[in-house]
């Protein structure tokens, strides 16, 4: 079978059938007795490349060849037979010397004592590279080698033996024989680097590693042949040897206790490697160690001198006066040797300042502040000096104490302007003073004579104009109102400069910084005056604000001005700057003016007009749809409440005409008396309860809460309003499911042609439920606002009235024409309701 074809780099190869077995050139052989007789044989080969994770399969099918050899006419079954067939490994030395060919193992197969057999072999050595070093005789199977071999290029070979009998029959399966080169010591060990290089921080412990040097040898691993040992030749310089090698790992490990970077900066070591354990017929090679010793803190600084002169003119600014060197024995430009300097003594005023020149490690002392010759003729300073890294103290060093040099400085004495004390003067100006205020003075002194005669003042052109200063005594002054709110002067603050002039001409300035101090210019306002408040009379929240800074602004005080609507209105703190106003106790509706004074931190008074319309609404948007009266009762109607007020009368007029006429008919069905209208009908214009009505038939309206309706009680009497409902009347509505107080009295239905008088009970049997029914109704109306209004109180007007009930006319034939009446105020509206077919 073409393994290769199939796959290429295959490196396992594996049968489905453990009766066959398929070797690395493809041959397939069979491990034990197979019968072709009865079907024909399938199995598949399976061949995967572990690294690249790839797998193949060969299906393979064996069937019976129709030409049978005579020699197998007996049966088609092969079968095995004991022989001996697999030799031992061979093994050839490295670069043996011959004489060649030289034979290094023959094999046989037991087969040889019936058959003919034929020795051959395949693979790397004979038919493939390198091809020619081994072959095998044909008929004796012993295997030569042609020349010698090198085992780092070679290791081993593996080859494949075949035995076959002349007619190409094989009754042994292919032999894989392995030759396996003997190592020979002909590799020397060599170093993994030409140079190994490596540092150490100087006075380091005994032990302590520096690094590793490492050898690699070509020959056979775990062997004597790789066996390696490490040895230091030498050691440049040739003083007492400073570093140990370990034979067997290569760790190089400081062996001088004292490593002195000053004395030696680096070692050169020359190391040997040689195999065979050490043995002195080993191969060796030599290598070169360098070895660094690395700088530490260990050498503090010193002064070259130990004392210093220098001059310096007064009043000279930013002026370098000496330079001072120092001594270190550690690497130059290292952490180690860096100088650090510092002034320990003599500058308390911090006038001088020293730094390091880093190019040179020098000291640079320098004037940063004037000195004054009047005050001191001469400073000593004294300087110390340390390293930029911390002190180590070495095995062999003694502690040493920081090292310092004395510096005199001598201040010379010059010819000076007049000086301001202090140089920087700030005045604060409280906001908006008058102008010409005085606020302060400024004033110069001649260093020569300490005082301020003869110098004159003055402020140069170009600044902010707000001060002046007098040109004799000094006094500053202002020379414009200074406000926050205006202009350059928002930020608050100006500096201004002075010029001091002395009789010679000499000059000094100084700084005024002139502050602006917020003060009291603004009076409190309330922002928001105008308010409705409604019935359920929620507090109002008074907020006022003040233009002016912290302390003259909150927290705010509010008192109303006025006595007499100081009694009405009441005034509750809400924080610093806001308060709530509220009425007192049963305040009338009506639009009030209120004076409110509000009075901030400062004292400063604002005077505020409240206006608080009091209105008897639900939501402050329908105040203006209200009648609004004022708080001495007077009451204003607007043009829409008077039109409707006179077309309600007239409708209410028809509706009475209109009730006299439906009611007349019912004169046939109920003999009236003449005192019955007398008793029962009692006319009134008003909306007020009529005169107190006693008598035993009036009607007591209980608590209809749970029926859906109200009770209204006044005085002793509870009287009732009936509204609109569906068809429910007294008496004369019959028919249709419908009871009228007739049918409930007499309980068939027929007429009662009495004294126009029900008792009680039948009264209150009819018209209860159904009172609470129609007030139900009324409390259904948008929003739910206006049912107390459709509950007024009137007395019982009497039984048995001719006119019957306004109900009765309820149901009348035909609407009228009244959607003017939808844009009426809302205590009309259950007037055009009533009147309106539903």
């Amino acid at each position: 079978v073409d393994l290769k074809e199939c796959l290429q780099s295959a490196e396992f190869i594996s049968s489905s059938n453990e009766n066959f077995k398929i070797l690395e050139d493809g041959s397939v052989y069979t491990t034990s007795a197979v019968s072709l007789s009865a079907e024909k044989k399938t199995f598949t080969i399976l061949l995967k490349d572990i690294q690249e994770h790839v797998q193949k399969k060969i299906h393979v099918s064996l069937v019976e060849e129709e030409k049978k050899k005579t020699r197998h006419a007996r049966d088609t079954v092969l079968k095995r037979t004991k022989r001996r067939w697999g030799p031992i490994p061979s093994v050839m030395i490295e670069n043996s010397l011959g004489p060649f060919p030289l034979q290094i193992q023959q094999v046989q197969s037991d087969t040889a004592q019936n058959y003919t057999i034929y020795y051959s072999a395949s693979g790397p050595g004979i038919d493939q590279d390198p091809k020619g070093l081994f072959y095998i005789e044909r008929e004796t199977g012993n295997i030569f080698a042609t020349r010698a071999v090198d085992r780092e290029q070679y290791p081993s070979f593996q080859i494949i033996c075949f035995a076959t009998t002349p007619d190409g029959y094989s009754p042994e399966v292919p032999l894989v024989h392995t030759i396996r080169i003997e190592d020979d010591n002909d590799n020397a060990p060599y170093f993994t680097q030409d140079l190994f290089e490596f540092s150490v921080p100087e006075n380091s412990k005994p032990g302590v590693v520096v690094g590793k040097v490492t050898a690699e040898d070509r020959d056979e691993p775990y062997t004597l042949h790789t066996t390696l040992k490490y040895r230091i030749v030498s050691q440049n310089p040739p003083v007492t040897p400073a570093f140990s090698l370990h034979g067997d790992t290569g760790v190089i490990a400081v062996l001088l206790p004292q490593l002195d970077r000053e004395l030696v900066s680096s070692y050169t070591l020359l190391v040997e490697v040689r195999d065979m354990a050490g043995q002195p017929f080993g191969l060796c090679t030599t290598g070169t160690a360098v070895i660094r010793i690395e700088d530490t803190n260990d050498n503090a600084p010193c002064f070259k001198q130990t004392q210093y002169e220098t001059r310096v003119e007064e009043n000279r600014v930013n002026v370098e006066i000496l330079r001072v060197s120092v001594v270190d024995l550690d690497e130059p430009g290292s952490p180690g040797s860096g100088a650090v300097y510092e002034i320990i003594r003599g500058n308390d005023d911090r006038s001088f300042e020293i730094t390091t020149d880093k190019n040179t490690n020098e000291g640079i002392l320098c004037v940063v502040k004037g000195l004054d010759y009047e005050s001191a003729k001469q400073r000593i300073l004294v300087i110390a000096v340390n390293n930029e890294a911390p002190y180590m103290l070495a095995p062999h060093s003694q502690q040493l104490s920081q090292s310092t040099s004395s510096v005199t400085v001598h201040v010379l004495d010059v010819d000076e302007g007049p000086v301001f004390k202090p140089c920087h003067l700030r005045l604060d100006v409280k906001e908006c003073e008058e102008v010409g205020t005085s606020i302060g003075k400024y004033l110069a002194e001649d260093p020569e004579t300490g005082n301020s005669e003869g110098i004159c003042y003055r402020i140069p052109p170009g600044q902010c104009n707000w001060i002046s200063i007098d040109e004799k005594s000094g006094e500053v002054r202002t020379i414009k109102v200074l406000d926050r709110d205006l202009g350059e002067m928002r930020q608050g603050q100006c500096n201004i400069t002075v010029l001091a002039i002395d009789r010679n001409g000499k000059t000094g300035t100084g700084t005024i910084q002139v502050v602006i101090q917020p003060g009291n210019k603004n009076y409190p306002r309330i922002t928001k005056t105008d308010y409705i408040m409604c019935r359920d009379r929620k507090p109002i929240c008074l907020t006022a604000q003040d233009g002016d800074e912290s302390p003259y602004s909150t927290p705010f005080v509010y008192r109303i001005t006025d006595r007499s609507l100081a009694s009405m209105w009441k005034i509750t703190r809400h924080n610093d700057n806001s308060v709530y106003l509220s009425p007192k106790g049963d305040t009338p509706f009506g639009t009030y003016t209120i004076p409110v004074s509000v009075i901030d931190n400062g004292g400063k008074v604002g005077e505020n007009l409240v206006k608080v319309n009091l209105c008897d609404c639900v939501t402050p948007s329908e105040c203006d749809s209200r009648p609004r009266s004022d708080p001495n009762g007077n009451v204003t109607l607007g043009v829409w409440a008077i039109l409707a007020m006179i077309l309600g009368s007239l409708l209410l007029l028809l509706i009475l005409i209109t009730i006299c006429g439906c009611c007349g008919s019912g004169v046939m069905h109920r003999h009236v008396t003449d005192d019955c209208a007398n008793h029962n009908l009692i006319i009134s214009n008003t909306e007020a309860p009529g005169e107190e009505v006693m008598d035993h038939n009036v009607i007591p309206l209980q608590n209809t809460n749970d029926q859906g309706g109200y009770g209204i009680k006044t005085g002793d009497q509870q009287t009732f309003e009936m509204v609109k409902g569906r068809g429910h009347t007294l008496e004369s509505v019959k028919g249709g499911g419908h009871q009228t107080l007739g049918s409930v009295k007499d309980g068939g239905g027929q007429p009662m042609m009495d004294t126009c008088r029900y008792s009680y009970s039948e009264w209150h049997n009819f018209t209860h439920p159904r009172l609470g029914e129609k007030v139900h109704l009324c409390r259904q109306d948008e929003e739910q606002k206006h049912s107390e209004d459709y509950l007024l109180s009137y007395n019982y007007e009497g039984k048995g009235s001719l006119a019957g009930s306004v109900g009765c006319c309820s149901d009348q034939h035909e609407e009228e024409a009244l959607d003017f009446l939808d844009q009426l105020e809302p205590k009309f509206r259950t007037l055009a309701e009533t009147c309106v077919k539903r």
